[in-house]
């Protein structure tokens, strides 16, 4: 080789930057199997209220519900969540008694 000649690295530079990913990281398995299911509950829960024959109390239950789900949204303590949706069900089924009975 001829000692005046430098040999420059084989990468390719690009022009444009590549955006940054817009993908969030993966969750894991029992992550997304008690997103699934808190997601059911809510839906249950939003479903059940059709059943509330004032608007304002029906308004009001969506309202707690609503606030309740948004407050642990950033739960990440599987054990946490399954106490949540555990509690959040019997509090449900006790509200539905209720509901019905009206």
């Amino acid at each position: 080789m001829n000692p005046g000649i430098r040999l420059l690295p084989l990468s390719r530079g690009y022009a444009t930057q590549r955006p940054a990913s817009r993908l969030k990281p993966t969750i894991s398995l029992d992550h997304f199997l008690q997103r699934t299911k808190a997601l059911a509950l809510y839906r249950t829960i939003w479903r059940g209220t059709r059943r509330i024959a004032d608007a304002q109390t029906r308004a009001e239950s969506r309202k707690y519900a609503r606030d309740e789900f948004e407050r642990h949204r950033n739960v990440q303590d599987i054990s946490h969540i399954r106490y949540l949706l555990s509690t959040g069900k019997t509090e449900w089924e006790s509200m539905e008694r209720y509901i019905g009975g009206m």
